[in-house]
């Protein structure tokens, strides 16, 4: 099995697990006593990253569950292309939850809460279906492990998904605490709540993850400028960028 961080290794890592008898299965779904796998995808910086590897599992008939940032400067969850990132992967069946960063609301559990309600909410309008499920982003320690739902809706840290089963994450582009098929876990036949970043596996420079970040920089730099030549004809002239594709009003312009 390859241990490429790119989307052959992922798609080698997914069969290794069905091999050994494992279902993907949903959090509703998943008993940590049985073979049973949650794929879970934090979308910290890139949402395009998400399509290639939501397609790739959709070969492979399973499905994952995707979580958004709202308050993030990395992109903007209500644009046109988050739009099209959002159908691709509901189209392959997958699920769309919230990454909430808590540490902006302060200590308070009411405070919380009430945030994760509006921020659920919001998220619903540009997904354009129900939020069920939130994962923290960076969460502290006091989160782990956590009981309860917040804002009515479970959460990856509960201890049935954190504690009573396996746990692994590929956080800063490699597996820091083990790789997932040699988790207890999994010798012993139990659940794993598998979490990836699509970024460290789409389009990414295997074992370097910083030269992967390199890249996303790049392009997102290569986003900016057409999208400065499309919204602002000086900047179009001076760089020679090709007009935009649309005709609108002239007057409209605000750049």
């Amino acid at each position: 099995m390859s241990d490429a961080f790119n989307e052959e290794g992922y798609a080698a890592l997914l069969r290794a697990f069905l091999a050994r008898g494992y279902s993907v299965v949903g959090y509703d779904d998943a008993d940590p006593a049985a073979r049973h796998l949650i794929l879970r995808h934090d979308l910290d910086m890139s949402l395009a990253a998400a399509e290639p590897i939501a397609a790739l599992e959709a070969g492979l008939h399973v499905k994952a569950h995707y979580f958004v940032l709202l308050r993030t400067e990395m992109y903007n969850p209500f644009s046109a292309a988050a739009r099209t990132t959002f159908d691709h992967l509901r189209r392959h069946g997958h699920e769309i939850g919230l990454h909430l960063d808590a540490s902006l609301y302060g200590g308070d559990p009411q405070a919380l809460d009430d945030a994760a309600a509006w921020e659920c909410r919001a998220l619903e309008d540009a997904i354009g279906a129900p939020v069920r499920s939130v994962s923290f982003h960076r969460p502290a320690a006091a989160l782990l492990g956590r009981r309860g739902s917040i804002a009515g809706r479970r959460h990856t840290y509960e201890p049935r998904f954190f504690s009573e089963m396996g746990y692994c994450s590929d956080s800063r582009g490699a597996w820091h605490h083990g790789r997932p098929l040699e988790h207890r876990a999994i010798a012993e036949g139990r659940a794993l709540q598998l979490l990836t970043h699509p970024i460290w596996w789409a389009a990414s420079v295997p074992g370097d993850p910083v030269a992967t970040l390199d890249n996303f920089r790049v392009e997102r730099d290569r986003v900016l400028a057409r999208e400065l030549a499309a919204n602002c004809e000086p900047y179009r002239v001076a760089r020679g960028a090709a007009p935009p594709a649309f005709k609108g009003d002239a007057h409209s312009e605000q750049g």
